[in-house]
């Protein structure tokens, strides 16, 4: 089995609020640019940044990013 691969429903979440990249990237304190990579799966945030992230579309930071190909009962520790 593979590493799992991390991946976000940013850009869906975004739409839904109908805000820009811009708009969300000055709320969050980023460039349009780190938005827009964060958005592409080419970036991942920290942890501020994936929290911030979080509380400006009122959601919890499991609806915008998980890993793709981790079992959904793992815990991530190796046994």
């Amino acid at each position: 089995m593979g590493h799992p691969e991390p991946a976000n429903r940013l850009k869906v979440l975004r739409a839904e609020r109908d805000l820009t990249q811009g708009q969300l990237a000055h709320l969050i304190g980023v460039t349009r640019k780190t938005a827009n990579t964060i958005e592409r799966g080419v970036f991942v945030p920290s942890t501020v940044i994936a929290l911030k992230l979080a509380r400006v579309l009122s959601v919890p930071v499991e609806e915008i990013f998980r890993l793709d190909g981790l079992p959904a009962n793992s815990t991530g520790s190796a046994q």
